[in-house]
């Protein structure tokens, strides 16, 4: 048996138990010899010539740390998201009616106008079908003359009938004609009132007939219509239209029609952030190739995902070259009010013992403290956080090796923004 790696592995898993599980107390001990040298240079009248200039003298117990003496400044802030394009309209059209496909198609990818053909259907008898409805109405509309001719015929009827029985009543009254003449005289003008209304009644009849042949028309003139099928909006096929010769049925596809200009890039805001965003908006966008667009917020929901709690926005983006595409990733930045913020090292955030992103802080007497923070921007040379007192001394070296509470020796510098 080897005893030389063995004696290794033993040292390294000391090493890493002591690292580890005894970290505090090799904190304390390597403090503890830091003490010792600094009163050995204090002694040392050589050492003491060696101390750098501007450097302040450490305390007995301090832990040495350099901290940066920041200012806040007003920064651009912007609400950052994640979300995707969208077609401003994407609809698939398709038949209302049954017929065969008599028109070529066309290929997808092709631009459409509104208006353009898709698809034609075979007419088959409906043209036919159309002239006897034509026919009838015709035929509907010579009635109602007839009809109001025959009304106004009754009409003088009743006229006479009333005459004749106004006479035989005067004559009855002075005893020169007999009582059934005036009773005769009576139904006669009963008869002609029962005529008036049957020649009313057959006026509304030819009436009612001529609206029925009108709607009848129209059905037929609307089902020929819908015999040629048309682009809805000016955009691009995205699928072939349909094949020459394929038979139809209400609710086959025709075609689908995409339109990219302009064009949606919709994300979804956490609901923390969603009292920064406005509609008007200016907004920003990168594609994952690296093209850039602007636009601005059109549309902010009033509802949230259940699932998310997020509300959903839209930026309407020009896209006159149709270059942007549907369903393509895109990072969103949308432009809110400034907020103060300090830049420093990126290297300077840390977590408590809660896990709580932050950055240790110098409080007035040389004290250790804990401030979270919230990461607003990032910049080459560091990052730009909120949440933080307007004056903040931030320690930037050495701030993973104390804890809140701590007495520091710092060493300041000021921070260049």
């Amino acid at each position: 048996m080897r005893v030389i790696p063995v004696l290794t592995a033993i040292l390294v898993t000391a090493v890493l138990y002591l690292a580890v599980f005894e970290r505090d107390r090799l904190l304390t001990f390597a403090r503890g010899a830091g003490d010792e040298a600094v009163a050995g240079a204090q002694e040392d009248p050589a050492a003491e010539q060696t101390t750098t200039e501007g450097a302040a003298p450490a305390e007995a117990g301090a832990v040495g740390v350099v901290v940066l003496r920041s200012q806040a400044r007003t920064i651009d802030s912007a609400v950052r998201l994640r979300g995707e394009t969208r077609a401003m309209r994407l609809v698939q059209v398709r038949a209302e009616t049954t017929g065969a496909v008599i028109s070529e198609p066309l290929r997808k990818g092709a631009f459409v106008e509104p208006g353009d053909v898709l698809c034609k259907l075979d007419p088959g008898t409906r043209e036919a079908t159309l002239a006897q409805a034509r026919a009838a109405l015709a035929e509907a509309r010579t009635r109602v003359p007839e009809a109001e001719a025959r009304l106004q015929e009754a009409k003088a009827v009743l006229e006479e009938a009333q005459i004749n029985y106004n006479a035989a009543s005067k004559l009855n009254a002075g005893g020169y004609t007999a009582e059934t003449t005036l009773l005769g005289r009576a139904a006669g003008v009963r008869g002609a009132e029962a005529a008036i209304a049957s020649a009313e009644a057959g006026v509304e009849a030819a009436r009612s007939g001529i609206e029925a042949a009108q709607a009848t028309v129209a059905a037929a003139e609307r089902e020929i219509s819908r015999l040629t099928i048309t682009a809805p909006f000016e955009g691009l096929l995205e699928s072939d239209a349909a094949e020459l010769g394929s038979l139809m049925q209400p609710g086959s596809l025709c075609a689908e029609v995409i339109q990219l200009d302009p064009i949606k890039v919709v994300g979804y805001v956490p609901e923390t952030q969603v009292a920064r965003v406005t509609p008007g908006a200016p907004a920003q966008a990168r594609l994952a190739t690296g093209e850039e667009v602007v636009g601005k917020v059109t549309f902010l929901s009033r509802s949230a995902d259940p699932t998310t709690r997020t509300f959903e926005v839209e930026i309407t983006v020009p896209n006159p070259e149709l270059t942007i595409r549907d369903g393509q990733t895109a990072s969103i930045g949308i432009s809110a009010d400034g907020a103060l913020a300090h830049k420093v090292p990126q290297s300077a955030l840390t977590l408590n013992n809660a896990g709580t992103l932050g950055v240790r802080v110098v409080l007035p007497g040389d004290v250790v403290g804990f401030q979270p923070v919230e990461l607003l921007r990032d910049a080459v040379d560091g990052v730009w956080l909120g949440g933080l007192p307007e004056h903040a001394d931030i320690i930037v070296v050495g701030q993973d090796f104390v804890t809140e509470g701590v007495r520091v020796a710092p060493s300041y510098r000021e921070v260049t923004q």
